[in-house]
C-alpha cells in the first residue's frame, strides 16, 4: 500500500508539471498558429506514455537508484574497506580511497554511455555533419570526460579542496580549446556538457557526492556534497574538442 500511495503521489505531481507544457504548445498550435493538431489521438496518447513513464522513472530513482549510489558509496568508504596507510586508528588519506575515484569514473562512463539525450543528439551530430562525427565517437568522447570528471571530483570531495578552483582551471582549458579546435565542433562539444547532465547519470552521481561527503570525516554534505554534475557537464566540452582536434590532426597528417 506505501508504494501505491507513493506511485499516486508521484504521477499526480508528475501530471502537474506535464499539463503546462502540453498547454502551451497546443495554444500556440491553436491560437497562435491557428492550425489543427496532426494526429491529435496519437499526440495525447503519447502525453500519457510520457506522464506514466515519467512517473514510473521517478518511483524507480527513489526506491533503486538513490539509495543503490548512496549505499555504494558508503561501502566504498567505510572503515572495514578502507585500509588506512597509517594502520589502525590513523586518519584515512587520499590515496586508501582508489577505489572510490575508480567506481566513480567507472559509474561515470557507463551512465553515460547509457544517455538518451546523448544518443539523440549524436545521431542528428552525424546525420548534419554528413557522417564526418561518428556517433559511437562522439559518444565515447563525451563518457570519457564524464568519467574523468567524477573521478577528479571525487577527489575533491575526499580531499576537501575548494571546487571553484577546479571549475576555472576547467573553464581555461575549454576557452584556449574552443580557438584552437575546428569550428564545427565547438557548437556541439559545449552541448555535449548539457546532455550528459540527465535522467540516467544525475541520480547516481548525485547520490554518489552526497553518499561520499556523508561518510568521509570531515567533509560537509551540503558543501562538498554537490558539484560532481558540474565536473560531469564541463569535462566532456574538454574531451569532445579534444577528439575532434585529434581526428584533425590525424586526418592532415594522412593526407
Amino acid at each position: 500500500m506505501e508504494i501505491m500511495s507513493f506511485l499516486l503521489e508521484t504521477f499526480l505531481l508528475t501530471l502537474r508539471d506535464v499539463v503546462p507544457i502540453a498547454v502551451i504548445l497546443f495554444g500556440f498550435q491553436l491560437g497562435v498558429l491557428k492550425r489543427p493538431i496532426a494526429n491529435l489521438p496519437k499526440v495525447v496518447m503519447g502525453f500519457g506514455y510520457v506522464i506514466v513513464g515519467l512517473s514510473l522513472f521517478l518511483v524507480g530513482l527513489e526506491l533503486a537508484l538513490f539509495p543503490l549510489g548512496e549505499a555504494m558509496a558508503q561501502q566504498l568508504t567505510s572503515a572495514e574497506f578502507v585500509q588506512p596507510t597509517g594502520g589502525v586508528g590513523a586518519e584515512p588519506q587520499w590515496q586508501d580511497y582508489i577505489w572510490v575515484y575508480v567506481f566513480a569514473a567507472a559509474i561515470g562512463f557507463s551512465t553515460t554511455i547509457a544517455e538518451p539525450s546523448l544518443i539523440a543528439v549524436a545521431i542528428k551530430a552525424e546525420e548534419v555533419s554528413g557522417g564526418s562525427i561518428r556517433v559511437q565517437g562522439l559518444r565515447l568522447a563525451v563518457a570519457l570526460g564524464v568519467a574523468i570528471g567524477i573521478g577528479l571530483g571525487s577527489y575533491r570531495i575526499v580531499v576537501g579542496d575548494p571546487i571553484h578552483y577546479y571549475i576555472m582551471a576547467g573553464y581555461v582549458i575549454v576557452v584556449i580549446q574552443t580557438f584552437l579546435a575546428p569550428k564545427m565542433i565547438v557548437p556541439l562539444a559545449y552541448d555535449s556538457g548539457g546532455v550528459t547532465t540527465s535522467t540516467v547519470t544525475v541520480p547516481l552521481v548525485a547520490a554518489l557526492g552526497l553518499g561520499l561527503a556523508t561518510n568521509v570525516p570531515g567533509r560537509n554534505p551540503l558543501i562538498d556534497g554537490f558539484g560532481l554534475i558540474a565536473f560531469a557537464s564541463l569535462f566532456p566540452m574538454i574531451t569532445v574538442m579534444g577528439y575532434a582536434q585529434i581526428v584533425n590532426y590525424l586526418s592532415s597528417k594522412k593526407s
